[in-house]
C-alpha cells in the first residue's frame, strides 16, 4: 500500500513539472513574439516617419528656391518703400521750412533777422551765412532788413541787413543772461518770451511794429537734418553763402602793434581745461610771441556760456586786448582786431569760423574731434572755395604721440553747448594760464 502511494506522489510530481516547463515555454514564447512584434512595429514607426520627413523636405526644398526668388524682390522693395518715406519725410521738412521762408518774405515788409541768443560760432558759420542764401534765392533787398545780436556785430550782417540793432542797447546784459539761461535749451529752436520781449523792444527802436521776423529757429529746423546725420553735406552747402567782410574801426588802429598774431584759445569739450594742454597752448603763445607781436582775445568779462578763455602772462610782445572791450562792443573788437591781423590761432570754434572770412590765415586748435565732426567739413571747404583767408585745423594729438593731451581730457567747468553771452567783470585768477569765460563761445 506505501509502495503505490509513493509511485502515486512521484506521478504527480512529475505531471507538475511538466506542466509548469510546459507554461514557461509558453510564456517564453509570447514574451519573444511580444518583443519581434514590437520591433517590427517600432520599425515601422520610424520607417513612415523617416519617409514623411523625406517627403516634408522634398516639398521644402521644392518650394524653397521658388520662394526665396519672390521673397527677395519684395523684401527689398520693401526696404525702399521704407527708405523713400523717411527721406520723403525729410523732403517735407526742408520743403515746409523753405515754404515758410517764402511766405514771409512775399509779404514784402520789413524784415527782422534774429534776434540771435545763442553760440557764436553758431552764428558766424551758419546764420550769417544763411541770411545770405535766403538773400541771393529770394532776392531780398538788404534795405528790408532789420539784424538783431549782440556784441557789437553789425559788421557780421554787411550785405544782408541795411540796419543793425544792439541787444545789449536795450537789456540790461545781466537781465539778459538770466532770462536767456531760463529759457532752458540751448539751440534757439522756437521763439521764447524773450524773443517777444526783445522784438518789442526793437520795433520801439526802429519805430514800426509793421514787420515779419526771419527766426533763427528756421535755420536750426532746416540743419538739424545734417547735423543729426539724415542730409549729406552738400544740402547745407546749397542754403549757405559765405561772402568776405570787412570790419569798422571800434578802437584807435594805433593801439594796436603794426604787424601781430591775434590769438584766442578758450575751454570747451573739443579743447578742455587740462594741466597739460595748458602748458601746450602757454609754450604755442611763446612761440608766436618770438616771431610777431601776440594780442590776446580774452575778454576779461565773465558770461554766462560754456567757454572760458584762457589768460596768459601780458610781458614782453605778449599783449591783451580786454581792456578795449565792453559787453556791448566785445565780438566787434575781436572782429577788428582779427581784421588787421597777419594770423590768427585759437581754439576751433568761434572767432575762429569768422577770420577767414576777413581774409586772414587761420589756425583752429583742438584735441577731440567729437563736437567738430559736423563743423569743420563745412568751414573747410567753404572757405577753401572763397579763397580767403587759409583755415587750417591743428590736432594737437597729432604732435602727441604718447596721448598725454588725448588722455587728460577733462570737462569744462560749465556745459558745452550754451551761449547767453552775458558779462560781468573778472576777478582774475591766480594762474594767469586759467582760463577765463568769454564772450566769444561757440
Amino acid at each position: 500500500m506505501n509502495r503505490w502511494l509513493v509511485i502515486a506522489g512521484n506521478l504527480t510530481r512529475f505531471v507538475v513539472r511538466r506542466t509548469l516547463a510546459r507554461l514557461r515555454w509558453l510564456a517564453n514564447g509570447v514574451r519573444w513574439s511580444f518583443k519581434v512584434l514590437h520591433k517590427k512595429i517600432r520599425s515601422l514607426w520610424h520607417a513612415g516617419r523617416r519617409l514623411v520627413e523625406a517627403t516634408r523636405n522634398a516639398l521644402v526644398n521644392a518650394i524653397k528656391v521658388p520662394y526665396r526668388a519672390m521673397r527677395r524682390p519684395l523684401r527689398a522693395a520693401s526696404r525702399r518703400r521704407a527708405h523713400m518715406s523717411e527721406r520723403w519725410g525729410f523732403y517735407r521738412t526742408e520743403w515746409s521750412i523753405e515754404n515758410e521762408i517764402e511766405t514771409i518774405v512775399s509779404r514784402d515788409r520789413l524784415l527782422v533777422a534774429g534776434p540771435w541768443l545763442s553760440e557764436v560760432g553758431f552764428e558766424t558759420l551758419y546764420w550769417v551765412p544763411f541770411l545770405h542764401w535766403l538773400k541771393t534765392a529770394f532776392h531780398i533787398d538788404p534795405s528790408r532788413v532789420v539784424a538783431v545780436s549782440r556784441g557789437g556785430v553789425g559788421s557780421w550782417y554787411q550785405g544782408v541787413a541795411e540796419r543793425y540793432v544792439e541787444i545789449w542797447d536795450e537789456i540790461d546784459p545781466a537781465e539778459f543772461a538770466r532770462r536767456n539761461a531760463a529759457r532752458g535749451i540751448v539751440k534757439h529752436y522756437e521763439p521764447s518770451d524773450l524773443d517777444r520781449d526783445v522784438l518789442d523792444l526793437v520795433a520801439h527802436r526802429i519805430g514800426t511794429k509793421d514787420f515779419d521776423v526771419l527766426h533763427p529757429g528756421l535755420m536750426y529746423r532746416l540743419f538739424t537734418l545734417y547735423w543729426s546725420g539724415q542730409r549729406a553735406m552738400g544740402f547745407v552747402d546749397a542754403h549757405l553763402r559765405f561772402t568776405t567782410m570787412t570790419t569798422p574801426a571800434l578802437i584807435d588802429p594805433a593801439l594796436l602793434p603794426s604787424e601781430y598774431v591775434a590769438v584766442k584759445f578758450y575751454a570747451a569739450r573739443s579743447l578742455p581745461d587740462t594741466p597739460e594742454i595748458r602748458a601746450h597752448l602757454r609754450a604755442t603763445v611763446a612761440a608766436l610771441a618770438e616771431r610777431l607781436p601776440v594780442v590776446l582775445l580774452d575778454t576779461g568779462l565773465v558770461l554766462e556760456d560754456d567757454h572760458a578763455d584762457y589768460t596768459f602772462a601780458t610781458r614782453g610782445r605778449v599783449m591783451s586786448a580786454r581792456a578795449w572791450m565792453t559787453p556791448r562792443n566785445n565780438l566787434g573788437v575781436q572782429t577788428q582786431i582779427v581784421a588787421g591781423a597777419k594770423a590768427f590761432v585759437g581754439t576751433c570754434g568761434s572767432i575762429a569760423w569768422l577770420a577767414p572770412r576777413l581774409g586772414v590765415d587761420t589756425s583752429a586748435f583742438f584735441v577731440d574731434p567729437k563736437w567738430l565732426h559736423s563743423h569743420v567739413p563745412i568751414a573747410m571747404r567753404a572757405y577753401h572755395r572763397l579763397s580767403a583767408g587759409r583755415f587750417a585745423i591743428a590736432d594737437l594729438r597729432a604732435v602727441d604721440p604718447l596721448g598725454v593731451l588725448g588722455h587728460a581730457v577733462a570737462v569744462p567747468s560749465v556745459t558745452d553747448h550754451t551761449d547767453s553771452s552775458v558779462p560781468r567783470r573778472s576777478a582774475g585768477g591766480a594762474d594767469p594760464s586759467l582760463p577765463r569765460r568769454s564772450a566769444g563761445g561757440a
